[in-house]
């Protein structure tokens, strides 16, 4: 059980002591800091912020808490419910308000929360932000309303369908072929909000779509990570179905992963590749994704005539950086879409749009698409260290060990060999160094991986 602040959010399992889990006294808290910082950075008489939900068991409580907290620093606040984390991120701007709350651990189990915080663009808040907000909340300095002067809630449910609305509305959403197309698709929603959401945006599709665990009951069916060794109900559903293929993810709706009419993984990785093949075809331009995500995003890019280049992970960093080089399409290898032309956010619905438009325009099935693709492997280790080991110090000798080579060290220390990689990472949160790998075949990545676990060890004297 433990309770998590960093500048990215707080998150944390439910019960237990204050301070050492999410418990009500520190959400409230958390929000308090957030609804402080934000009427800093505004002088103004009235603000507002959006505040939405994922299924969790939980998220009823933690939501009513934030929202009565920032009713009491008289921020008005828009209740939009169950939904998702991009539907908030795109309902911030649409209402007009300063701020955005998604109360949601992602894909952590079901005793896990959290607040994900989002500035007036909808997008979440960088370092600095995030880092005052801590601060907020660690001085107990926060000032409440007078009683007049307190905020409203406001409820407004209709938001998913404006999201399908405005994923439907982008130019490069083919509506009449994938109508035409007629797919059958399996859903699993590992009931939460993407039970709602993704079988809505398939209808509005003309898809007929097969709900697997889409009652959004917060009771997660199987480990809501959206990877291969938890999809097997999935996969048996497709093949008993005979479906054109499988779409699964997380509790939030910001990751998104397929499966083939196989019944085998598309690959979480190639998400984003099939989606940016499918916009880059279309308006050519330039990719983003993190360092830990796959070379086959700069493969396709290339092949349609961009440059790509790799981002510090964390999704506000790919974001950073997709502005910076004013990209058409981008996001993380996590099955993580981001599509400017609606928003800076990861989104799963956007995502399956796109994918249909390229897989109904391309006319073949899911595992043809798949097999247009370079093949790369990945293989994702850590090791735990002692506390008290200096990691900065073991990062800058690999770091030397390897001067010859093309290295990256924005976030730890990427090494790119000619046709393999490795990035090597600490982790913000506990002592543990993190080793990714890609190579051509599943076995030198996991070799790879192995031998750099050996050199680490080896340089930390363990």
């Amino acid at each position: 059980m433990t309770l998590i602040k960093s500048i990215s959010g707080i998150r944390g399992t439910i019960g237990g002591p204050v301070e050492e889990n999410l418990t009500p006294i520190d959400a409230v808290k958390f929000a308090a800091a957030y609804g402080t910082w934000l009427k800093q950075q505004r002088n103004k008489d009235n603000y507002s912020v959006v505040v939405g939900r994922d299924a969790r068991i939980s998220g009823e409580m933690i939501q009513n808490l934030v929202m009565h907290t920032l009713v009491g620093l008289g921020i008005h606040v828009i209740d939009v419910g169950l939904s998702t984390t991009p539907t908030v991120e795109v309902a911030v701007p649409m209402e007009h308000a300063d701020g955005g709350i998604i109360l949601t651990a992602s894909h952590n189990p079901k005793q896990w929360n959290a607040l994900k915080l989002l500035n007036a663009k909808g997008e979440f808040l960088n370092g600095a932000e995030g880092q005052k907000i801590l601060e907020f909340a660690a001085s107990n300095t926060m000032v409440f309303a007078e009683v007049d002067d307190l905020g409203k809630i406001t409820k407004n449910e209709a938001y998913i369908d404006l999201h399908i609305d405005e994923v439907l509305d982008l130019p490069l959403v083919n509506k009449k072929a994938v109508e035409d197309a007629n797919f059958k698709v399996v859903v699993d929603g590992v009931n939460s909000t993407g039970g709602i959401a993704i079988p809505l945006l398939l209808e509005r599709l003309g898809v007929h779509a097969v709900k697997l665990y889409c009652d959004p009951t917060g009771h997660f069916p199987h480990n809501p990570e959206p990877l291969k060794e938890h999809l097997g109900d999935l996969a048996a559903a497709v093949v008993k179905e005979r479906a054109d293929f499988g779409i699964v993810v997380d509790p939030d709706v910001d990751r998104l992963a397929f499966m083939d009419e196989k019944g085998d993984m598309f690959g979480e990785e190639y998400t984003l590749v099939a989606c940016a093949d499918y916009v880059l075809g279309k308006t050519p331009g330039n990719t983003v994704s993190n360092m830990s995500s796959t070379r086959a995003l700069r493969d396709v890019t290339e092949k349609h005539g961009g440059m790509y280049e790799a981002s510090a992970v964390g999704e506000v960093n790919v974001v950073e950086l997709m502005k910076k080089n004013n990209v058409v399409i981008g996001g993380e290898g996590n099955g993580g879409i981001i599509y400017p032309e609606l928003h800076y956010g990861r989104d799963a619905l956007v995502g399956v749009a796109l994918f249909l438009s390229l897989l109904a325009e391309k006319k073949m099935t899911v595992s043809e698409l798949r097999a247009t693709y370079p093949n790369y492997y990945m293989s994702k280790k850590k090791i735990q260290l002692t506390p008290g080991l200096d990691v900065d110090s073991i990062l800058k000798t690999m770091e030397a060990n390897y001067s010859d080579e093309k290295l990256t060290t924005i976030d730890g220390v990427k090494i790119d060999f000619k046709d393999s990689w490795v990035h090597l990472r600490k982790s913000n949160t506990e002592p543990i160094i993190r080793i990714y790998t890609e190579a051509p075949t599943q076995d030198t990545a996991d070799a790879l991986t192995d031998r750099f676990i050996a050199e680490i060890k080896a340089v930390a004297n363990i």
